[in-house]
């Protein structure tokens, strides 16, 4: 045999290896860990779609390889949430968590997750400290930081010219660092903060709260209450306050609650990642194919979990599905730019969204485009030492 045709053999053979390890490549292992009940159990459930509906897209595997789903309920609680993701890093095994919609679980989630060495894919929780101190190589986000969308509504109340405001929120992380993000770039616009109350999570008795809004009367007011906002938008619309003072937040103030808020929430304008209408083929595509696939219409929520799979997926191709070949798929996650249905965007060095955020104006059943707030947006968390 020639020289020329032994090597050619040789290839050949290698290749043939090549494809016969992949194919015999195990399920890679995936765990949601997203509230199945409760407050967040809508979001939990248009997360896991969104995911599901990306690998179907794929042909049901990403990178080459077939997908084995495992479920645990996180029960929207911190102090279960431990032993929550433990069921899923040392019961089952999994190779990649995704999780979840409660802030302060996606922290205990991320420390178990940090510990471990577990990938984990947030799709949703903002707690600034997944992509600030607790950021890792192992942890990535396919969401926003708290931070984010409450800097962009104060950047928006700022365009319109609102110069006193009051800040109103459920009393936890997430609430703390939307606000947070609102204040620091309305008092950077000029703007100050005349007031701010709380309120305990998940408490909806907004009465006193609004009538000491009625009494500063500013000149906007800044909400965030998660899905407790189908109830204060209502309230606030209810006590005449609307006439008082416009309401503004990021957009979770009417994102996934915004039927039940019925003709409260019409004109509310919000600022988020994400908007109803969105007029890109990218969008068009996958809120078509949403709502064929689900006999449902898409949020922010199915968007993120969308993205989370994208973002895996990517990670995945890079190695060609060779899971154990970690430090190269993050590090491929990490250069990746997302074609997201909200719109193209890249990861930080701490791996969370730099992305745009839209001015969304609530209009019948849907958040309506009609600006931007702000472009390519940072998250100014933690950088992260461990990057190469």
């Amino acid at each position: 045999m020639s020289i020329i045709k032994f090597a050619l053999s040789a290839a050949a053979l290698a290749a043939l290896l090549s494809t016969a390890a992949q194919a015999q490549q195990a399920p890679l292992k995936v765990g949601f860990m997203l509230p199945a009940t409760g407050t967040f159990a809508a979001p939990g459930d248009a997360i896991e779609k969104g995911f599901k509906l990306y690998v179907d897209e794929q042909g049901g595997k990403l990178g080459g390889r077939s997908i084995q789903y495992f479920k645990v309920d996180d029960e929207s609680d911190p102090a279960k949430a431990t032993d929550n993701v433990n069921k899923l890093i040392k019961r089952d095994q999994v190779d990649v968590v995704v999780g979840t919609v409660h802030s302060g679980v996606a922290l205990a989630m991320a420390r178990a997750a940090k510990e471990s060495k577990t990938l984990l894919i947030v799709p949703n929780a903002g707690a600034d400290a997944i992509t600030g101190p607790l950021c890792a190589p192992n942890i990535l986000r396919s969401s926003f930081s708290n931070w984010q969308p409450g800097y962009a509504s104060g950047v928006m109340a700022t365009q319109k010219g609102y110069k006193r405001a009051i800040t109103i929120f459920w009393n936890y992380a997430a609430g703390q660092e939307s606000a947070k993000g609102f204040t620091e770039a309305f008092t950077k616009g000029g703007g100050q903060i005349v007031k701010e109350l709380t309120l305990p999570f998940p408490n909806v008795e907004f009465q006193a709260l609004l009538t000491e809004i009625a009494a500063q009367k500013p000149d906007v007011v800044f909400a965030f209450f998660g899905a407790g906002a189908a109830k204060f938008v209502k309230d606030y619309d209810a006590a005449g306050l609307r006439k008082v003072a416009p309401l503004i937040g990021s957009g979770f103030l009417t994102d996934g609650v915004l039927e039940a808020q019925g003709a409260s929430a019409q004109g509310l304008q919000t600022a988020l990642h994400y908007a109803d209408g969105i007029d890109t083929p990218r969008n068009n595509a996958f809120r078509n194919k949403y709502a064929v696939t689900y006999k449902a219409q898409p949020d922010v929520y199915a968007v993120q979990g969308y993205d989370a799979a994208a973002i895996l997926g990517a990670g995945l191709s890079a190695v060609k599905g060779d899971f154990k070949q970690r430090d190269a798929m993050v590090a491929a996650m990490r250069k990746v730019q997302i074609d997201s249905p909200r719109g193209k965007y890249t990861l930080s060095a701490s791996h969370n969204p730099v992305q745009d955020f839209y001015i969304r104006e609530a209009k019948g059943r849907e958040n309506v485009m009609t600006g931007i707030a702000v472009k390519v947006l940072p998250d100014p968390g933690a950088a992260a030492a461990w990057r190469a």
